[in-house]
């Protein structure tokens, strides 16, 4: 792998730097590289379609139909805080 070296960074941004690895839960080199790869176009976005087949699939009946089922799973009966 390669290194780079960075000079005459403006004070504030290592701090910053710091803060936000922290943040994403990384190390700052990992921060950076994949900031980097995100901002070049290297990393593309997760996309997220795993209930795109159900999305406009249901008719409003269904959709009620449904609804209905999901409120009535909601209700916590009495007997159970007892």
């Amino acid at each position: 792998m390669a290194s780079i070296a960075l000079h005459d960074i403006d004070e504030q941004l290592p701090a910053l730097l710091k803060q936000r690895a922290a943040q994403a839960q990384k190390s700052i080199d990992q921060f950076i590289v994949d900031t980097l790869k995100k901002h070049l176009g290297l990393e593309k976005e997760k996309e997220y379609d795993d209930l795109d087949t159900l999305f406009g699939s249901w008719t409003e009946e269904e959709f009620n139909s449904i609804q209905k089922k999901i409120s009535s799973e909601r209700k916590i009966g009495q007997e159970l805080w007892q």
